[in-house]
């Protein structure tokens, strides 16, 4: 990696991409670029650690049909509106 393939990361920049992230859908470079973030900052390595523990307990209730149809998407609905839109 070279000096212009290092991308800097606002904590806001990373919450904008934790999904992605999290579902391993972004480059290298920039899974590089938020586990270096994360590594700096206490705040945003728990909000990594909370998102997990939150996607796992969700993962759990869909696999065991533990809700009924409705609450799901409504509540994929609520966590899709909670993503901030990319910053101009």
């Amino acid at each position: 990696m070279t000096q212009s393939d290092v991308i800097e990361l606002s904590c806001r920049d990373l919450v904008a991409v934790v999904t992605d992230y999290l579902e391993g859908q972004i480059a290298a470079v920039e899974r590089h670029a938020i586990e270096d973030h994360l590594g700096d900052c206490p705040g945003c390595d728990e909000y990594v650690r909370q998102m997990r523990l939150t996607i796992a307990g969700l993962r759990g209730l869909a696999s065991d049909d533990a809700m009924f149809p409705q609450t799901r998407d409504e509540l994929m609905r609520v966590f899709s509106e909670l993503r901030p839109a990319p910053s101009a």
